[in-house]
């Protein structure tokens, strides 16, 4: 058994010559976000979830991007809306929100 039930990685990187990247749609403030909605839901901790930063995660294109470990499932996301509904159902039920996989 893991460590976590799930770790979930948010890309925050940023491109400096203004290429395509997560950092360009407020990657760090939703990452920000959903740590501190994890929190407030008491699933942070050993067993539960674990929201992380990444550096590129090379979808850039598809961006922004989440990936949730151990379930390899990969996510975009437009805002907070879309972030609530991978945690809700996702983190806290365990079903893929298959509109926003990639």
């Amino acid at each position: 058994m893991s460590y976590y039930r799930y770790h979930v990685f948010f890309c925050t990187n940023k491109r400096e010559r203004g290429e395509q990247c997560c950092e360009q749609c407020n990657a760090t403030e939703i990452r920000n976000y959903a740590k501190a909605r994890i929190k407030q839901l008491g699933l942070s901790g050993q067993g539960k979830v674990r929201i992380n930063s990444a550096g590129c995660l090379d979808r850039c294109e598809l961006g922004p991007v989440i990936v949730v470990y151990p379930d390899d499932v990969w996510y975009t996301y437009l805002d907070r809306e879309d972030v609530d509904e991978i945690i809700d159902e996702h983190l806290v039920n365990g079903r893929a929100v298959d509109r926003l996989k990639i």
